[in-house]
């Protein structure tokens, strides 16, 4: 028996850490046996002294296996997931999950919810009146094996050492930390059975990654823990500087979705997702090259394939279909309000983070885990990073049911745009990728 005392000490001293020793942290914190202020100073000394790649591999492995893991070998073919760190008007799943499904690539995704400035895929999908998140590992599979797609809420059964863990983290300012956030990630995919995982790595203003060197250490890390379970991950690095595509709030997220399902949806938006499905048809061994794999996810948002399989998943989880249909008449707000310029010029730049933070305090988002979501509110921008506008121009429409929205976004807003005489240098969307 492992003494927490002296494990505690041995970490906070910068020695490496047996997995056993770990393991011990893990279980003992998840039953209860190890307290709140014993993790929480195992936490801060892991964040301080840091952990190499045996003990990051070991603490994903204590959380994957603190419950259940779901076995997705009864589905033929590769399965592969997706998951993306996170970033604002991120609704990439709801696009990518159908298109790489349509060519009957099985997708296996149980995803979160939104916290603070960045969007949840289930808050999205919840928007649609009737759609079920919540389902039996049993039905996630049949669902699977069935419609080649589910994107499902995280059972309770599934890494409860991540979720308790992740919350203490939460309130004890160490969740940015790579090593952390590996485990974190890698417990939970890993615990979801796929064969293959796209990391979607955001990086900017946007995202809890800032820079490209942290972004290397945080896809190195987690392509060596996947390797050493027998599955394959590729990171791809995208850029979170400004908000990808022009909504920014579940339904109206949901909405811009649908339009690019459609083929005609917002050219960054479609840009990203066309090259992570190319990655995840790669993955799958659906085609050989990234070319061909682009040009034949173009062809399935052009002809109707994803969008098609878009609405096989709603139905299949009893989401309202005639929502999908009519979703431009039924996205419904009290107050609407557009935000006008006051300066002239190109704009330089757009704070990711302040727009997904004036999104959140007109209604779409949580503060804390108790907050409600109001599913319409939201923020559609008119203007993105390089158009040049005047005095009093739209740069974006403000929608809310929070009489008072307006005025808590007001400082956010006003801080997110920066002008220049100039138009800026064009910065590329995908950044790189590492395998």
């Amino acid at each position: 028996m492992h003494s927490v005392i002296e494990i505690i000490k041995k970490k906070r001293n910068g020695e490496v850490l047996s997995s056993e020793e770990i393991q011990c942290m893990v279980s003992g914190y998840t039953n209860g046996t190890i307290p709140d202020y014993q993790m929480a100073a195992w936490l801060m000394a892991a964040y301080l002294m840091d952990m190499n790649e045996e003990e990051t591999a070991a603490l994903t492995e204590a959380m994957m296996y603190s419950g259940d893991t779901i076995d997705l070998t009864s589905i033929p073919g590769i399965k592969v997931d997706k998951h993306s760190t996170g970033g604002v008007g991120d609704k990439t799943s709801l696009v990518l999950g159908p298109l790489v499904a349509s060519f009957g690539v099985p997708v296996a995704k149980m995803s979160g919810r939104g916290l603070g400035h960045t969007g949840g895929t289930l808050d999205k999908l919840e928007s649609i009146p009737g759609f079920k998140v919540d389902m039996s590992a049993e039905h996630f599979i049949d669902q699977v094996r069935n419609h080649q797609i589910a994107i499902c809420s995280q059972t309770k059964s599934l890494v409860p050492a991540d979720k308790k863990i992740y919350a203490l983290r939460d309130v004890t300012a160490t969740v940015d930390h790579v090593a952390l956030i590996a485990s974190s990630i890698m417990s939970k995919k890993l615990a979801c059975g796929s064969d293959a995982i796209v990391i979607d790595l955001k990086i900017g203003d946007g995202a809890f990654i800032k820079n490209i060197e942290d972004a290397k250490s945080l896809a190195t890390l987690m392509i060596k823990t996947a390797k050493r379970m027998d599955k394959s991950l590729v990171a791809v690095v995208t850029s979170m500087e400004q908000p990808l595509g022009f909504a920014i709030g579940n339904a109206l997220e949901v909405k811009e979705a649908i339009e690019t399902l459609q083929g005609h949806g917002p050219a960054d938006f479609e840009e990203v997702c066309i090259h992570l499905g190319a990655e995840m048809l790669l993955m799958s061994n659906t085609f050989q090259d990234h070319e061909s794999a682009k040009n034949a996810c173009i062809e399935k948002l052009h002809n109707g394939s994803a969008y098609s399989k878009f609405c096989e998943m709603v139905t299949a989880q009893g989401g309202e279909l005639a929502y999908i249909d009519e979703i431009e008449s039924r996205i419904k707000n009290s107050f609407s309000k557009a935000f006008l310029s006051t300066s002239s010029g190109y704009i330089h730049s757009i704070s990711a983070m302040d727009l997904g933070l004036a999104a959140m305090r007109l209604g779409a988002g949580r503060e804390t885990k108790e907050d409600t979501i109001d599913y319409n509110a939201g923020i559609m921008l008119h203007k993105k990073v390089g158009d040049f506008v005047n005095v009093g121009d739209t740069l974006a429409m403000l929608y809310t049911n929070d009489e008072h929205g307006f005025e808590k976004s007001a400082s956010h807003l006003e801080s997110a745009y920066i002008f220049d005489e100039q138009p800026p240098t064009p910065s590329p969307l995908i950044i790189t990728k590492y395998a």
